[in-house]
């Protein structure tokens, strides 16, 4: 991209917010996974930091509990990642003065 291509951009604001929304969408839909002990533990996240599945070897636990403990594993890390976005945003409101957030677009991974 050149300076041209900046100038355009920066005189028509709502190709600039398309754009920009669409590359929300195509971070939002990558897919990774994690893993630990050597694949015994494999956790997929989104690419806005939700967690999408995790997978717990069976011999890591008690077999007839695993489903409900890999349940309990995402709801903890999307509850924690919630509070680091609410606690990302509020650092930025104090360090702001008080002034009002705009519309971030997301930008803490947050659905808009």
């Amino acid at each position: 991209m050149d300076f041209n291509d900046i100038m355009k951009m920066l005189k028509d604001p709502q190709a600039l917010q398309l754009q920009a929304q669409e590359a929300q969408a195509r971070v939002a839909s990558v897919n990774v996974v994690g893993s630990a002990g050597g694949g015994m533990v494999r956790v997929t996240l989104n690419g806005v930091m939700e967690m999408l599945s995790v997978e717990i070897a069976p011999e890591v636990v008690d077999p007839a509990e695993i489903g409900l403990l890999q349940d309990l594993v995402r709801a903890a890390y999307n509850d924690a990642s919630e509070r680091v976005k609410e606690a990302t945003q509020a650092e930025i409101a104090r360090s702001m003065g008080g002034m009002g957030l705009p519309d971030m677009g997301g930008l803490f991974g947050g659905q808009k």
